[in-house]
C-alpha cells in the first residue's frame, strides 16, 4: 500500500478521498431546519482531521453525508471520486462497505469485527484472519476469544476501531470516539488513532465537540450554525489535559446536548 507521503514523493498529489462542494442539507419541518449551509470541504488521503463544533453546528450531519448515510439537499458529495447522488442504493452500500470505516460513540459495533467484511465477498476463514490482524493492530491480540461483556469501555472502543479498519477503507469517520470514556482511556484511544494515521497512512476524520480532542489533530475544521468558520493547520498536542480518570469535558460553556 502506498501511503500519502509516498504517493507525493512519487510525483503525484495525494488523492482526494472526501470532497464536499457547496453542500446544503435542510430537514423538513415547519419551518424547515437548515443543518448545513453551503459547506465545502476536501480531505486528502493520509490526513488526520478534526471537525469541531458545539451542539447544532452541523458536524454530525456532515459526517452522515460524508459516510453516505444521508444525501444532501443540494451540492455535491464525492467519496473516492464517486458522486454519491449518482449511485444506486446497492452501489452506495458497496461504497460504504468497501471504502468507509465508521467509529461511533455507541458500543454496539463490538458484536463482531469480522462482520465488517460481510459484503467484501471474503470467505469466513479469511474474514476471521483479517479480523484477528485488525485486533492485533489496535492492541487487542490477547482478547481474540473474549466476549463483549468481558471488555472495558476502552477495549470496546478499540474493537469499534478494529472493525472500522478491517477492510482497509479509504477513510475512517469517527463520531465522538472519546465521548463515553474517562480522560486516561480517551487519551489512549486518540493515541491509537494517531498511530494508525502515522504508521499506516489511514485517512481519519474525527467529529467532536471537545477542544482538547481537536487539539490532537493537525488539521482542525471548525463549524458553527451549519457553516465552516475556519480550517486551519496547527501543531497537534500530544496529550489531553487533566488527571488520569478525569472525564473529558465538552465545548466551553457546558456539555453538549440535543441535535448535532
Amino acid at each position: 500500500m502506498i501511503h500519502a507521503a509516498e504517493r507525493t514523493a512519487l510525483g503525484g498529489a495525494p488523492q482526494v478521498v472526501l470532497d464536499l462542494q457547496t453542500v446544503t442539507k435542510v430537514y423538513p419541518g415547519k419551518p424547515p431546519v437548515p443543518a448545513l449551509r453551503g459547506v465545502s470541504l476536501s480531505v486528502a488521503a493520509g490526513e488526520l482531521v478534526a471537525v469541531l463544533g458545539p451542539s447544532g453546528s452541523g458536524k454530525t450531519t456532515l459526517l452522515h453525508l460524508a459516510g453516505t448515510l444521508d444525501l444532501p439537499t443540494a451540492g455535491i458529495v464525492k467519496v473516492t471520486g464517486l458522486d454519491v447522488a449518482a449511485l444506486s442504493d446497492r452501489q452506495l452500500a458497496g461504497l460504504r462497505a468497501g471504502s468507509i470505516g465508521f467509529v461511533f460513540q455507541q458500543f454496539f459495533l463490538v458484536d463482531n469485527v469480522a462482520d465488517g467484511l460481510l459484503y467484501s465477498g471474503a470467505a469466513l476463514a479469511q474474514r476471521r484472519e483479517q479480523a484477528a490482524a485488525a485486533l492485533q493492530r489496535v492492541g487487542l491480540g490477547h482478547k481474540l476469544t473474549a466476549k463483549p461483556t468481558q471488555l472495558s469501555g476502552g477495549e470496546r472502543q478499540r474493537v469499534a476501531i478494529a472493525r472500522s479498519i478491517v477492510g482497509q477503507p479509504a477513510i475512517v469517520l469517527a463520531d465522538e470516539p472519546t465521548g463515553n470514556l474517562d480522560q486516561a482511556t480517551g487519551t489512549a484511544i486518540l493515541d491509537l488513532l494517531s498511530q494508525l494515521n502515522a504508521a499506516a497512512g489511514t485517512t481519519i476524520v474525527v467529529v467532536t465537540h471537545d477542544e482538547h480532542v481537536a487539539a490532537r489533530m493537525r488539521r482542525q475544521v471548525r463549524m458553527l450554525d451549519g457553516q465552516i468558520i475556519s480550517d486551519t493547520i496547527t501543531e497537534p498536542v500530544t496529550a489531553l489535559p487533566g488527571a488520569a480518570g478525569e472525564r473529558i469535558t465538552g465545548w466551553p460553556g457546558g456539555p453538549e446536548g440535543g441535535p448535532r
